[in-house]
């Protein structure tokens, strides 16, 4: 029997300064995520800095006793250009702006061009690395289709669904070389799924299933939350987790990981997705205070009344790369013994 609240990561840790540079603060003095960084190295000498990152946050992970670990995305800029840029179909040298998430963000973009097609491996040596350099269990992400229609701009298809579609049958024939070479969980990031409800029940499900086909040997899991805090951006809370949550139950996915901590979500909300493991965001990614081992535990314990312990991880709402390091390696030391006090509780 699975024992109940293993604790993992979503995805993302935060870089240290001699792998990218520090991006620039707001007038609150906090770091904003994903403005104006770029890499402290270049050739050579950038690629061993991403081993040795990837060997620090596998220490991070493991220090803090996490039960299934990630590579922090120490070797991604972004979680999903890193991935869109190798596929065909994009064009990354000319950008297009482009309202996303629901048209509460105008962001530059890629252009979808032509088919969109994987012609080479991705992710594949960097799970190697993974394995490697640890003997915890390992997942590693791939953003999911709907997300990657909404941060592109598309110049080809004339059609969200078709294009979606295509971005899957790609997605997927990654997924299925990286099956079966020792992960634990393939993890599918859908943090647009909250911002288009509709849209999820009309072919967000559909396309994320396609990414699943014939993925036999290893755990699939969709993250969807309400994607990093950005200053400035309005972050609501819709009601649009109860529509999502009754879709992902229908679909193949075997886990999903879920914000509710930043967004107070009720913990009811997991009657809806009773045959699902539920990685359970119970630590918020946008604050530097750390929660503390007892408020963890209580939260997991809520989480338990609506669903079976033994399919509750424990989990921050999304990555941590937001996060000043010291800061995020105490959230993470904080989950795990909240875990462990909720262990003792069940």
């Amino acid at each position: 029997m699975t024992e109940p609240f293993l604790t993992t990561v979503v995805g993302s840790m935060p870089k240290p300064a001699w792998l990218m540079e520090q991006v620039p603060l707001n007038e609150a003095g906090k770091q904003v995520h994903g403005k104006g960084a770029d890499w402290v190295f270049s050739g050579d000498l950038l690629s061993d800095a991403m081993d040795d990152a990837t060997r620090v946050t596998l220490h991070d992970q493991e220090a803090a006793g996490i039960d299934i670990v990630s590579d922090g995305e120490q070797r991604r800029r972004s979680y999903l250009t890193y991935v869109t840029m190798r596929l065909a179909g994009f064009d990354y040298e000319t950008l297009a702006k482009k309202w996303t998430r629901n048209r509460r963000r105008l962001a530059e973009v890629g252009r979808c061009v032509g088919p969109v097609r994987r012609t080479q491996p991705m992710l594949a040596d960097d799970l190697r690395f993974m394995l490697a350099e640890t003997d915890r269990p390992v997942k590693i992400t791939l953003p999911g289709p709907m997300t990657v229609v909404d941060s592109t701009a598309d110049e080809h298809y004339g059609d969200e669904a078709a294009m979606a579609m295509d971005v899957a049958a790609a997605l997927n024939a990654e997924a299925r070389e990286l099956d079966g070479m020792g992960a634990a969980v393939i993890q599918f990031d859908e943090p647009v799924f909250s911002r288009y409800p509709d849209k999820v029940r009309e072919w967000g499900i559909t396309a994320l299933d396609r990414c699943l086909e014939g993925i036999e040997n290893t755990q699939t899991a969709a993250h969807v939350c309400y994607s990093y805090p950005m200053p400035g951006v309005p972050r609501p809370i819709m009601d649009s987790y109860p529509v999502i949550l009754e879709a992902l139950e229908g679909s193949r996915v075997d886990q999903l990981a879920l914000e509710f901590e930043a967004s107070r979500l009720d913990p009811a909300l997991l009657r809806l997705c009773p045959s699902k493991t539920v990685m359970f965001g119970c630590i918020d990614n946008g604050i530097d205070e750390v929660e503390t081992p007892e408020y963890v535990a209580g939260k997991l314990m809520e989480a338990a009344k609506h669903l079976p312990a033994a399919q509750i991880q424990a989990a921050p709402d999304c990555g941590l790369v937001p996060l000043p390091l010291p800061v995020a390696r105490a959230k993470l030391k904080a989950m795990v013994d909240g875990a462990r006090l909720a262990r003792k509780q069940s």
